[in-house]
C-alpha cells in the first residue's frame, strides 16, 4: 500500500496515461510541469522512478512496450520471443500473455501480414449508427439506398 502523499502515489494517480505512451514517445529530454506531483521533471523521469521502485510493474511495463513494439514494427520475431519469455508475475499480464501464447499462431500472422478486418469494421460501425439514427424507414429500399449514399 503506497502512502498517498509519496511521488510514486502521485505520478500514477495523476500521470497514469504516461505508461500507455510508447517508450518513444516520453522525450526524456522535454522537461514539463508534473500538475499532480508539482515538480519539474521529463515523462522518462516520473516513468523511470516508478519502474525503479516497483520491479514487478517494471517487468510487466517492459512485456508491454515490447508488445507493443513489435506490433507496430511488424517484428513478429520480436513479438514470439517477448510471448515464449515471459516470467510469471501473478499479475494480469498473466491472463493476456496465456491467450497470446494460446493464439500465438495468428497472433504472429497479424504482425508478418498486412491485412486487417478494420476498414469492414468501420462499414458495419457506419451502418448500425445509420441504423440507430435512422429508426423508421417507410420501406427497406430506402435504408439500403441511404446505405449506397454513405458508401458512394
Amino acid at each position: 500500500q503506497l502512502n498517498k502523499q509519496s511521488r510514486e502515489y502521485k505520478i500514477m494517480k495523476s500521470h497514469w496515461k504516461l505508461f500507455h505512451k510508447k517508450a518513444e514517445d516520453l522525450h526524456p529530454e522535454e522537461v514539463v510541469f508534473l500538475r499532480g506531483v508539482k515538480q519539474y521533471m521529463t515523462h522518462q523521469n516520473a516513468v523511470d522512478l516508478i519502474t525503479s521502485k516497483f520491479s514487478k510493474f517494471a517487468e510487466v511495463y517492459q512485456t508491454y512496450q515490447d508488445i507493443t513494439k513489435a506490433l507496430n514494427e511488424r517484428n513478429s520475431e520480436l513479438l514470439e520471443s517477448t510471448i515464449l519469455d515471459y516470467q510469471k508475475t501473478n499479475t494480469e499480464m498473466d491472463t493476456a500473455i496465456q491467450t497470446l501464447r494460446q493464439n500465438r499462431k495468428y497472433v504472429l500472422n497479424s504482425a508478418k501480414f498486412e491485412y486487417s478486418n478494420g476498414p469492414l469494421e468501420g462499414i458495419n460501425r457506419k451502418i448500425k449508427t445509420l441504423k440507430r439514427t435512422c429508426y423508421g424507414f417507410a420501406n427497406q429500399k430506402f435504408f439500403f439506398l441511404r446505405i449506397d449514399c454513405i458508401f458512394s
